[in-house]
């Protein structure tokens, strides 16, 4: 029997012309459904955590630290005024690899509206930030106000907060709020309060990162921030955050400020959360895995079936000459269009459901909140606000989905070696068959 024939044999052990009932077929279709099942999840979760963990890392390399971070000794002489500091960005940006520079002081501090308190982090930046940054132009979304009136408000007292904040200090465009700040008094310190008007509200859809952050213009920091509680850094970017010569950028800048400056690198900056992302990551794409295998399990069991139900074929077939090695290799044929079947059937419905992963949130969402107000109706009490799959204090709240070819490209490998590992052992006991011990007992 050749290659062809033995996957003619193949064919007819999965789709056999005789139209009568078969439980061994029954076993290999259901081992296929349950490949295909286990599939579904294993795409899914590769291309939401690929968005996800790619989506935060865009708002913290964008938004927070930029690709380099220059901190900058306040006893570093271009740091006097607002326009020598914006100055000093302005000569770093004509560093070779240096695309653009952005000037910002640092600051945490006491916010207060009315009886509400609330500490903020204080970021003081030049006023076109939202508009010429395009980090910022493109991942901030203005939830109130207009962004215009912080670029125009040259040194005035207006600020940019963060939806979180400003929910917390319950703040709406054009409300005033005071910031509590210290400054020295006869050698003591006293608090200071300098009131700010909200020029807008933003959120970059990762509360966690701009819970507390609120913008107020580079100028107007000089007027009323302590410095020795502040931080001066400057923001670089280069051509690629991703790329081996940011290492090679650092040591410039380490040589540009030389012992002035502390100068890190994204990665270096926010490593615990980076980390994080990675071991979560693995960790769901190790469970996915463990579902695989397990349903893989029932390829096993099916090629088993195959072979009890088969058995005078197998017989008839080494009765003629037939090699044992080519017995062997239809039944792993079997196994792996089993396999096969599954890919065929979960990549495509798992990339669906990864595309309309948002709207399958939603969806869920509403279902479970219906089924919680029913319990609290029958139960006589009020609901305490809505159940959130993703908590937005802790997940983006927009899933950014990534279809990543390379992993689905992955995860079709293994689940192929996975059938055809798993369909070896029966597959080789049916070579080893003796006809003749068949066809005695049958």
């Amino acid at each position: 029997m050749t290659i062809k024939s033995s996957l003619m044999f193949a064919k007819s052990l999965v789709f056999p012309k005789a139209e009568k009932k078969s439980s061994a077929r029954r076993s290999f279709f259901g081992a296929l459904i349950c490949i295909a099942l286990s599939i579904v999840p294993l795409v899914v979760v590769v291309s939401v955590t690929s968005g996800m963990i790619d989506g935060m890392t865009d708002r913290i390399i964008g938004l927070s630290s930029s690709h380099i971070g220059c901190y900058i000794m306040d006893s570093y002489e271009d740091l006097q005024s607002a326009q020598s500091f914006m100055g000093l960005a302005g000569k770093v940006k004509e560093e070779k690899g240096v695309v653009n520079a952005w000037p910002e002081i640092q600051s945490s501090s006491l916010a207060v509206n009315k009886n509400i308190r609330s500490g903020i982090e204080i970021r003081a930046m030049q006023n076109d930030i939202f508009t010429a940054n395009a980090s910022f132009k493109n991942l901030f979304e203005t939830v109130e106000g207009n962004l215009e009136d912080f670029e125009k408000a040259g040194n005035a007292k207006v600020a940019v907060l963060g939806q979180k904040i400003a929910s917390t200090l319950n703040l709406h465009a054009g409300d005033s709020f005071r910031i509590i700040t210290t400054k020295n008094s006869d050698g003591k310190l006293i608090p200071k309060l300098t009131t700010f008007k909200v020029a807008a509200i933003v959120t970059s859809g990762y509360q966690e990162l701009d819970a507390l952050w609120c913008f107020i213009p580079l100028e107007s920091a000089y007027t009323f921030l302590n410095f020795s509680n502040a931080s001066f850094v400057l923001s670089v970017e280069s051509q690629d955050a991703f790329s081996p010569a940011l290492v090679g950028l650092q040591s410039q800048l380490k040589s540009y400020f030389s012992f002035y400056a502390n100068v890190y690198r994204w990665d270096q900056i926010h490593y615990a959360e980076f980390e994080n992302f990675s071991s979560t990551k693995v960790l769901l794409v190790f469970v996915m895995m463990l579902i695989l295998l397990v349903a893989s399990i029932n390829i096993a069991s099916a090629i088993v079936m195959l072979v009890m139900e088969r058995k005078k074929e197998i017989a008839i077939l080494k009765s003629l000459g037939e090699k044992p090695s080519n017995i062997t290799l239809s039944f792993v044929i079997s196994g792996l269009a089993c396999g096969l079947g599954g890919l065929i059937i979960g990549i495509p419905c798992g990339i669906i459901i990864s595309l309309f992963s948002n709207q399958c949130v939603a969806f869920i969402e509403k279902v479970v909140n219906f089924f919680v107000r029913l319990y609290y109706h029958f139960k006589g009490s009020s609901m305490q606000g809505l159940v959130k799959l993703m908590d937005p204090a802790y997940y983006l709240q927009k899933i950014p989905v990534i279809i990543p070819a390379d992993k689905i490209l992955l995860i079709c490998l293994f689940t192929l070696i996975l059938s055809l590992l798993v369909s070896l052992i029966p597959s080789v006991k049916a070579g080893k068959e003796k006809p003749l011990d068949i066809l005695r007992k049958n």
